[in-house]
Order: C-alpha cells, then sequence, then structure tokens
C-alpha cells in the first residue's frame, strides 16, 4: 500500500471527527455558551451547508495549482479552524471556527480522491478510494465515542485539541508521503468545468443525492428509532452506534473491492440491498435482535456506495476530473440535507419513529431507478464502465452522453 494513501486516510479520520463528534458533545458545548439546542445545532448544520460550499469554490479556487501542496493548503484550514473552535470565547466565534473548517472538507476528500487514483494502478483506483475514505469510517467506528468520552471528562475543548493535532500530524504526513510526481496540477477551471457536459456527471451526482439522503434520513434520527420504538436505554445508544459505525468500515471496504470488479453493476446490487435493509429495518424495529443486525447492515450497504460513486464521477470526468470529484462531495452532504429533511416531515406528520427508515428506502428506490437508467444510458452508448482486472486494463473514456 502506498505511504500516501496512509496520510490521506489519517487527514480524513480528523475531518471526519470533525464533523460528526460534536453531535455526542452538543448539550456541553450548548450549555457553556449559554444557547438553546436549536441553535447549537447550527454547529451541526452549519458545518454542512459549508461543506457543500467549499465543495465547489474551494475546489474551483485551487484548479489551477499543484494538487500535493493544495491538500496541505486544506489541512492548514481545517488546523486552524479546530484551534479556533478549541479557544472560542463565544458562540459566533465557536461557529467561524467550524465554517473555517468546513471548508477544507468537500475539497480535501475530491482531490484527495484523484490523488489517491493517481498512486494506483487503473484496476485498484476504486479501492485506493476506499483506503482513503477509511479514515472518515473509523472516525465513526472509533473517533467519535472516544472523542465524546474525552470531551465528556475533560471538557469539550479537549476534543477539539486533540484534532487540531491529528491535523498537524495529517500534514506532515502528506508533506512527507505524497509522491510530487502524482500530483500534477489541473488544466484550468474552463476545462474542469467542461466535464459537466457528461450527462452521466449529472446521473452519478444525483444517484449519490438520491443513495446517501436514503440512508441518511433512516440515520438522522436513529436515537429516537432506538429508544422509542427498539426500547433500547438512552445510555446505550453510542455504543450501538458503534455497530453502525463497524458496518460503514467494512462497506466501505468490500464496496471499494467491488467497484475495482464491475463498477455500475456493484452499484446496482449495492443499492438494492440497501433498499431490502431498510425496508426490514423498518418492519423489524420493535424487535432489538432484528435491530442490531439492520444497523450494521444499513452502515454497510450505505457506505459501500461511496467509493464506487465517487470513481464513477471521476471515470465519465476523466480528462478534468477535479472539480467534479469535489461536487460529489458537496452532493453526499446535500443527499444528508435531504434525508434529514424528509425524515423531519414524516415525524411531523405523526406518521412515527419508523417513518424515516420508509422514507429513506423510498429514496433509495429512485436512486436505484436512477442508476439502472445511467448504466443503460452509458452501454448503449458504448461507454460502459466495465469489468477492469490486472491483465486488461482499460482507461476511462470520459464520453458525454446526453
Amino acid at each position: 500500500m502506498p505511504a500516501g494513501l496512509i496520510a490521506l486516510a489519517l487527514g480524513g479520520f480528523g475531518i471526519g471527527l470533525t464533523e460528526f463528534v460534536i453531535m455526542g458533545l452538543l448539550p456541553e458545548v450548548a450549555a457553556d455558551f449559554q444557547v438553546s439546542e436549536a441553535s447549537a445545532g447550527w454547529f451541526i448544520s452549519g458545518y454542512a451547508l459549508s461543506v457543500t460550499v467549499g465543495a465547489l469554490l474551494v475546489t474551483a479556487a485551487v484548479t489551477r495549482l499543484p494538487r500535493k501542496p493544495v491538500l496541505v493548503g486544506l489541512l492548514v484550514l481545517f488546523i486552524l479552524g479546530n484551534f479556533l473552535s478549541a479557544i472560542a470565547d463565544s458562540y459566533a466565534a465557536m461557529l467561524v471556527g467550524r465554517i473555517i473548517a468546513a471548508l477544507c472538507h468537500g475539497a480535501f476528500f475530491g482531490i484527495g480522491s484523484v490523488v489517491a487514483a493517481s498512486l494506483v494502478p487503473a484496476h485498484k483506483k476504486a479501492g485506493a478510494i476506499a483506503i482513503m475514505f477509511t479514515g472518515l469510517t473509523a472516525a465513526n467506528v472509533l473517533g467519535v465515542p472516544f472523542g465524546t468520552l474525552l470531551g465528556q471528562n475533560f471538557g469539550w475543548r479537549s476534543t477539539f485539541w486533540a484534532i487540531t493535532g491529528i491535523g498537524v500530524l495529517a500534514l506532515l504526513g502528506i508533506a512527507l508521503m505524497v509522491p510530487k510526481g502524482s500530483t500534477e496540477q489541473t488544466k484550468g477551471l474552463r476545462s474542469e468545468l467542461g466535464a459537466f457536459k457528461s450527462g452521466q456527471v449529472w446521473l452519478s451526482i444525483l444517484v449519490t443525492i438520491l443513495g446517501f439522503g436514503g440512508m441518511f434520513g433512516a440515520f438522522t434520527y436513529i436515537a429516537f428509532t432506538l429508544t422509542e420504538v427498539s426500547g433500547f436505554e438512552a445510555g446505550a445508544v453510542p455504543w450501538l452506534l458503534v455497530l453502525f459505525g463497524g458496518g460503514l468500515f467494512v462497506g466501505n471496504f468490500l464496496g471499494g473491492k467491488a467497484a475495482d470488479k464491475n463498477l455500475d453493476g456493484s452499484l446496482v446490487i449495492i443499492l438494492a440491498g440497501l433498499v431490502l435493509v431498510l425496508g426490514f429495518f423498518a418492519l423489524t424495529a420493535s424487535r432489538s435482535i432484528a435491530t442490531l443486525v439492520s444497523l450494521t447492515l444499513m452502515g454497510g450497504f450505505g457506505f459501500a456506495t461511496v467509493p464506487g460513486l465517487q470513481m464513477r464521477v471521476m471515470h465519465f470526468a476523466s480528462s478534468a476530473p477535479t472539480l467534479a470529484s469535489g461536487a460529489n462531495i458537496g452532493a453526499f452532504n446535500l443527499g444528508n440535507a435531504l434525508g434529514a429533511w424528509l425524515g423531519g416531515v414524516t415525524i411531523s406528520a405523526g406518521l412515527g419513529y419508523t417513518s424515516p427508515i420508509w422514507a429513506g428506502a423510498a429514496i433509495t428506490v429512485a436512486a436505484l431507478l436512477v442508476m439502472l437508467a445511467a448504466a443503460a444510458a452509458a452501454k448503449r452508448k458504448g461507454i460502459a464502465t466495465v469489468k477492469t482486472t490486472p491483465d486488461v486494463e482499460r482507461e476511462p473514456q470520459g464520453a458525454p452522453v446526453s
């Protein structure tokens, strides 16, 4: 495994920890700044919105720069944002720190995906992207529970000091381990925007929004489902979510392997599997053992789509993949917002705490239908994302599809 992939994964771990650990520390942060839960919630939603904006604007702003220095600069931004959060003496200062840290998120994963793919042979590209995203999944499995415990025992600021330190280590790792020659500069903003002429790029982004939105719609209100429907105690929820995080970790790894063998075929199967898992979860949420199984499988199938979808966008934007890759990271966050909103609508309508899971299943069905249409259109045009093996490597054609 190239050492550069480890450095990229460490950066992903720190960024994932920044995004998710605040959920476990929100009561302490709200009490410290003497704000309501809703106001403190902007530390989460403001971060997500800033990720979406940064994925496009920051990536577009650095298209002419060599990718390795850009990654280093993004981590400097990440370190600065978390440092400001750690020393924040007011609600506004904390929010500014969160926004600054979020601006690097989309660009880091977007550009990092391109760099990760450049470090390995063609038949291992999706697997390399999965390794980079392993940092994000590990943040959910290990980082969030232990980051929450650290903050609860030593004050929430200690968690952000720890994240700042992780950022410094990731910066040093990328500076020392990512080969300079593998990260040439891109072709400029006009060339990058030209990648969006491909209908397949847009279809892939739409699948990302709907597919990830389906999983996140169910996950956003999972604490209510676990306590009010499944009957678990509130104190058990953080540890139950380790099962979900474990599913993310395994799904990310296996999804990358599957995408390297058959990109479109694997995505169709994974999305169909996610529909079935969500339907099973909604029907059996009142049974504790079934809930544990569903929670793990939901994480597994939900995150198994990530390396494949990221690779698919890069495949059809192969002449200038950087901005398209960043846009797809923004699409994951749009999916988060869509799923959370629709799940909230169903709960407000009085449909109960399993209704977000049904809503997630419905969104995922839409993702599956779009994916089937995209795969059929690509095959009809003769540009399907075919199976790639070590003996026969095929370069992505990136031809536009109307």
